[in-house]
């Protein structure tokens, strides 16, 4: 009987991995690289591209899903610390695979004051090695991605921690602003 139990514990662990596999082979991003370009539509309908952005900085984050309580922590922070981050000339833009219409509930529910991006594809959340798949049902994966004016990627944070992330990107960038004076 306890061989039966621990076959059928391995046939779990397998089916777990299988099911918990990434969507597709991806090589982690690193600071330095080219952010991955894109093409969603936002809350409002608006077609938004990284070219966009350009002579911007930009911080992308990836986020799993509209109205959850990370989720909303997360947001609620950016949304919160959004006028720090007009002073250091940063747009806030965030990406889940959720609907266009679930997007623009989310961002009138809670005042949001920047972008949501639909990835109903879920094919820049692959692009930017931060979409989780559980077969039928796919996720993004909260990590965030800070990206130069001229569209590189400067940090990446992968896994972040909803109600801090805003306030490391402020940080950071006020940081990377001060090595930039003094360098000039």
């Amino acid at each position: 009987m306890e061989w039966l139990i621990v076959v059928v514990f391995l046939a779990l662990l397998g089916l777990a991995g299988w099911l918990l596999k990434p969507a597709n082979k991806c090589e982690l991003l690193k600071p330095g690289q080219a952010a991955p370009e894109f093409e969603l539509t936002d809350q409002y309908g608006n077609t938004q591209r990284l070219v966009d952005f350009r002579g911007k900085w930009l911080v992308l984050y990836f986020y799993p899903r509209d109205d959850t309580p990370g989720c909303t922590r997360q947001a609620c922070a950016f949304r919160d610390n959004f006028n720090k981050l007009k002073t250091l000339e940063v747009e806030v833009v965030g990406v889940s695979v959720d609907t266009v219409s679930s997007h623009d509930r989310f961002a009138n529910k809670f005042g949001l004051n920047f972008s949501l991006l639909a990835d109903t594809t879920a094919e820049t959340a692959a692009r930017y090695c931060s979409l989780l798949n559980l077969g039928i049902v796919k996720f993004a994966k909260r990590n965030t991605f800070l990206i130069d004016p001229f569209g590189n990627i400067v940090k990446v944070y992968w896994s972040v921690q909803a109600s801090q992330n805003a306030g490391e990107i402020v940080s950071d960038l006020k940081h990377l602003k001060q090595l930039a004076h003094v360098e000039a």
